[in-house]
C-alpha cells in the first residue's frame, strides 16, 4: 500500500495550488481519503475528506469554500484544490486513507486513518 502526495510548493496569497494523492496496493480499496497538514510547531490538523463509496465531501471551517478535493477513480488519486490562499495555508500537507468504517464525525482524527503519504510542503508568502 502507498500514497504519493505532490503539488506542493511556494504560492502568493491569494494564488492557488492543487495537491495529488496517488493510491496504490489498496486491493480491497479504501473507505476514504483525508487531507491533514501540519505547520511547524502545531499539531496535525485535519483539512478534508473524501468518502469513497458515493463521493461524499468534507471540509474543515478554516477552509471551507477554498478548498475542494475531488478523485479521478481511473487514476486512483484524490486531489485537493486549494484557492484563495493564505500565508495560514502554510504546511505540509499530508494525505491518508481509512480502509474501514467510520462516521463522518471521525473523519478529523488522524487516528481513524490507516496509511500515511509522505507529506508535501505548500508554503504561502509573498
Amino acid at each position: 500500500v502507498q500514497l504519493q502526495a505532490s503539488g506542493g510548493g511556494l504560492e502568493q496569497p491569494g494564488g492557488a495550488l492543487t495537491l495529488s494523492c496517488a493510491a496504490s496496493g489498496f486491493t480491497q480499496g479504501y473507505y476514504a481519503i483525508g487531507w491533514f497538514r501540519q505547520a511547524p510547531g502545531t499539531e496535525r490538523e485535519w483539512v478534508s475528506c473524501l468518502r469513497n463509496s458515493d463521493g461524499s465531501t468534507y471540509y474543515a471551517d478554516s477552509v471551507k469554500g477554498r478548498f475542494t478535493i475531488s478523485r479521478d477513480n481511473a487514476k486512483n488519486t484524490v486531489y485537493l484544490r486549494m484557492n484563495s490562499l493564505k500565508p495560514e495555508d502554510t504546511a505540509v500537507y499530508y494525505c491518508a486513507a481509512m480502509v474501514g468504517y467510520s462516521p463522518p464525525e471521525m473523519f478529523g482524527e488522524s487516528y481513524e486513518y490507516d496509511y500515511w503519504g509522505q507529506g508535501t510542503q505548500v508554503t504561502v508568502s509573498s
